[in-house]
């Protein structure tokens, strides 16, 4: 995790993503998963491309299992977007940061 993107539990996630107005891409990731590990320098380059128009965080499923299982997450990497506290669109699986950065770039203008 960096400074860009935000740690996201179940408190944060309340106060970041559903009481919070704007666009929020959440990435439900695990350490041992490879292809988590592969997009997070692409959700790093979103945070910051995107700051100020939209955030970007992310929910260990391992240490907040009851968040994994509230959005339906049955794969990961598993991208949800938010505009103002629901859910919007979602994408399941690595895509590149093209593909990424046109579908956050859609929602946050």
């Amino acid at each position: 995790m960096s400074a860009t993107t935000l740690p996201l539990d179940g408190p944060a996630f309340e106060r970041e993503v559903v009481n919070a107005s704007g666009v929020t891409l959440v990435d439900f990731w695990a350490p041992w998963c490879g292809p988590c590990r592969a997009l997070a320098p692409s959700l790093e380059r979103l945070a910051t491309a995107f700051a100020g128009r939209a955030k970007v965080g992310k929910v260990e499923i391992d240490q907040n299992p009851e968040l994994a299982e509230r959005f339906g997450v049955r794969s990961i990497p598993t991208l949800v977007f938010f505009r103002d506290g629901r859910e919007v669109d979602r994408i399941v699986g690595n895509l590149p940061y093209p593909t990424l950065e046109e579908r956050l770039a859609r929602l946050a203008g």
